[in-house]
C-alpha cells in the first residue's frame, strides 16, 4: 500500500502530462482548469488503459475529472448511440453535480450526458435515454428503476464509476448496487472512488472487479486528523438549549451542524432561528426550489448555520466552513470522518464539535481506534461563559460603532492619559453607563441579535478553481508492462493504526457512573456494550465471552443496538477485556462501565 502523496505542490504541471485529445483539451482550457489534481494524474493512465481501480480520495479534490478525463477522452466510442458508462452516485445533488461538469468536458466530443435521479420527470429522462445518450450519472434508486422497465438499456456499459461509494453504502444503497452491478457487462471495467475504504467497499470490489488495483491518495481521514475536535457531554434532555448555549460561547464564523434525521434537522434550524441565529435546514423532505435556495445561500457564504443529514449535505461544496457541528453523534466512524473532513480546507483552520450521550460512547470508542482521532472533552458554557459573552458583545457594539469614526489626536492623547490614572476603570465604567443608558436597557440584547445574526465572511465568486499541481513524488504511475501492475493488498482493510498506551482507558475524563442495580445486588455494576440484536447478538454469545475469563454474569439485557451485563464489581475489570476486541456481526466490540442517567 503506498503512502498518500502532500498535497502542497512542488512542481506545476500542466494537463500535457495526461496526453489528452485536441477536443477534451480544448474542454478542459474552456473550463479554467490549467494544473491536474493528484488524483487526475494518478487515475488517467490507468483509466483510460481499461484498469480495474480502487481510488481512495478525499472529498473535493478533483474527483469528478479523475474519470470524466478518460471516460471521455478514451472510453466513450461518440459514433456508438448506446450508454457506454454508467456512474453512480449518493444523491441527486451530487448526481447534478457531476453530469454538469462531465457535460462540460464532454462538450466537444459529441457525447451526449443525462442525469437520472429521483424527484424528476421520468419522461424526460426516458426521451434522453432513447435520444441515445452515451454516459449516465444518476442514483442507484431511479437507475435501477429505468433498468427494471427497461427503459435503461446496459448491455453496451464499458464502465462503471461508483462515486463516494462508501456513503452510497452507509446510506443503504448495498442491494440495489448489487442489482445494478449484476446486469452489466462481465467484462466491463470499474473504477470504484471513496473517501474511506471500509471492509464492505472491500467486499464490493472484491466480489465485482477482476484484479483492482488500489490508488491511495489524500482521504476525508487527513482532513479529520488535521482539525481540532471537541466534544460536550451532554446534561439532562434539552438537547438543543445546550447546543445554542455552545454556538453563543464558541462563536463559529460559520458551520455545519449535523443531526441524523431529517425531522431533527428541522426542529433544530427552526429552535435556533427562534433564538436569533441565521441558520437554515435541509433534508430529502424540502422542495427542489428550497433546495437549491439552501445549497446557493450555503455555497455563496450567505447562509451562517446549515442544519443538515448525511444524505442532504452530500452534494454540497461546503469548504469553506470553520465548523463542524454534530448535534447527533454519526453511527459510524466513517460517518464521522466524512462529516468532519469538510472543514479545514486550503490552509484553513478548522474545529469540530460533537455533543455526545452516554448512548454514543461506544462510537467515541471505535472513532479512537479506528482512526486515532482523540476529541478533547470541554465543559459545557456555565453562566460565567454566557457572561463573558455578553460583555464581549457589548464590546464588539462599541468596535463596530466607532470602526469608521475619525478620532481627534487630542482625543486619543486624552484616553492615554485616562487610562493611566488610578481610578481608570471606574472612569470608563461610568463613561460606559452613561453611552448605554440605564441598566436593563436593550442594549445587551441588541449587541447579542447582531452576533447571532452576523453572516459569514463573504466567499468571493470566482471562476472554476485552478487545481493544484501534483507534487513531485505523485502516485502518477509510469508506463508499466502487466506483471508491474501495483496489486492491491490482501485486504483493503489492513491497515491498522499503532497501539498506543491509553487505547483502553476511558475517553471522557468525568469518571463512570455505576447505574442502579436491583436491591439486593449492592455488589454489582453493570457494564455497557455496543453491540446488540441488530448484529444478531444473543446473552449465550456474551456468556461464552465472558467465560474466558471466568466471570458468570448475573443479568444480561440485549436490546437493538446495544447491551446491558451485570457481572460482580470486582470483575469489572476482567469482564471489559474479556469483552473488547472481538467482532460480531461486523463490529467491535466496546464495553465500558455504564453511566447513569442524567
Amino acid at each position: 500500500m503506498t503512502a498518500a502523496p502532500s498535497e502542497t505542490p512542488a512542481a506545476q504541471a500542466t494537463f500535457d502530462a495526461l496526453s489528452l485529445g485536441a477536443e477534451v483539451r480544448r474542454a478542459i482550457d474552456a473550463m479554467g482548469y490549467r494544473h491536474p489534481t493528484p488524483v487526475q494524474q494518478a487515475v488517467y493512465e490507468p483509466a483510460a488503459e481499461g484498469r480495474n481501480l480502487v481510488v481512495q480520495a478525499r472529498t473535493g479534490t478533483g474527483k469528478t475529472a479523475a474519470f470524466g478525463l478518460p471516460i471521455v477522452d478514451r472510453i466513450v466510442r461518440p459514433a456508438l448511440k448506446a450508454v457506454q458508462a454508467l456512474a453512480l452516485c449518493p444523491t441527486r445533488e451530487l448526481a447534478l453535480q457531476v453530469s454538469r461538469e462531465v457535460e462540460q468536458i464532454a462538450r466537444y466530443r459529441g457525447i451526449d450526458v443525462v442525469a437520472v435521479y429521483g424527484g424528476a420527470s421520468m419522461t424526460r429522462q426516458v426521451e434522453a435515454l432513447r435520444a441515445g445518450a452515451q454516459i449516465v450519472i444518476g442514483t442507484p434508486g431511479r437507475v435501477l428503476d429505468h433498468i427494471r422497465q427497461k427503459t435503461l438499456d446496459t448491455s453496451a456499459v464499458r464502465v462503471l464509476v461508483l462515486d463516494e461509494a462508501d456513503e452510497m453504502l452507509s446510506m443503504g444503497f448495498a442491494k440495489e448496487l448489487n442489482a445494478i452491478l449484476d446486469t452489466l457487462p462481465k467484462n466491463r471495467q470499474g473504477l470504484f472512488f471513496s473517501a474511506t475504504i471500509p471492509p464492505d467497499i472491500e467486499r464490493l470490489a472484491q466480489k465485482h472487479l477482476r484484479d483492482p488495483e488500489l490508488v491511495i491518495l489524500s482521504s476525508d481521514q487527513v482532513g479529520a486528523l488535521e482539525i481540532a475536535h471537541y466534544v460536550y457531554v451532554m446534561h439532562g434532555a434539552d438537547k438543543i438549549s445546550q447546543l445554542a448555549r455552545i454556538l453563543e460561547v464558541e462563536d463559529p464564523e460559520s458551520a455545519l451542524i449535523f443531526c441524523n434525521t431529517r425531522d431533527e434537522t428541522q426542529r433544530v434550524a427552526e429552535a435556533l432561528k427562534a433564538r436569533g441565529f441565521d441558520a437554515d435546514w435541509l433534508n430529502g423532505d424540502l422542495p427542489q426550489s428550497d433546495r437549491e435556495r439552501v445549497m446557493g445561500a450555503t455555497k455563496e457564504g450567505r447562509l451562517r448555520f446549515l442544519v443538515a443529514t448525511d444524505v442532504a449535505a452530500r452534494g454540497i461544496d461546503v469548504s469553506h466552513l470553520t465548523h463542524v457541528i454534530n448535534h447527533d453523534f454519526p453511527e459510524t466512524a466513517e460517518q464521522y470522518v466524512h462529516r468532519t473532513g469538510r472543514t479545514g480546507r486550503a490552509g484553513r483552520t478548522g474545529t469540530a464539535i460533537s455533543i455526545v450521550g452516554p448512548k454514543d460512547i461506544g462510537n467515541l470508542y471505535i472513532l479512537r481506534l479506528t482512526y486515532k482521532i482523540r476529541p478533547i472533552e470541554k465543559q459545557l458554557p456555565t453562566a460565567g461563559d454566557l457572561k463573558t459573552r455578553a460583555e464581549m458583545d457589548l464590546v464588539q457594539l462599541f468596535v463596530d460603532a466607532f470602526a469608521n469614526r475619525t478620532i481627534h489626536p487630542d482625543d486619543l492623547a486624552l484616553a492615554r492619559r485616562v487610562l493611566t490614572h488610578d481610578e481608570a476603570e471606574r472612569i470608563v465604567a461610568g463613561l460606559l453607563r452613561d453611552h448605554l443608558g440605564a441598566r436593563g436597557s436593550d442594549a445587551p440584547t441588541a449587541a447579542a441579535d447582531a452576533r447571532r445574526a452576523r453572516n459569514p465572511a463573504a466567499v468571493p465568486a470566482a471562476p472554476p478553481p485552478p487545481e493544484p499541481a501534483a507534487p513531485a513524488a505523485a502516485p502518477h504511475p509510469s508506463p508499466r508492462r502487466p506483471h508491474d501492475r501495483r496489486k492491491p493488498v490482501a485486504s483493503y482493510s489492513s491497515w491498522e493504526p499503532p497501539q498506543e498506551p491509553d487505547d483502553e482507558r476511558p475517553i471522557l475524563t468525568a469518571p463512570p457512573e455505576a447505574r442502579a442495580v436491583p436491591k439486593g445486588e449492592a455488589a454489582l455494576l453493570q457494564l455497557f456494550v455496543n453491540v446488540g440484536t441488530r448484529e444478531g447478538v444473543t446473552p449465550s454469545d456474551l456468556e461464552k465471552l465472558l467465560a474466558t475469563k471466568g466471570i458468570a454474569a448475573d443479568r444480561i439485557r440485549v436490546r437493538d443496538r446495544m447491551s446491558f451485563i451485570s457481572v460482580p464489581s470486582a470483575d469489572i475489570d476482567r469482564a471489559i477485556a474479556a469483552l473488547a476486541g472481538h467482532v460480531i456481526g461486523g463490529r467491535t466490540v466496546v464495553a465500558e462501565l455504564a453511566r447513569g442517567r442524567g
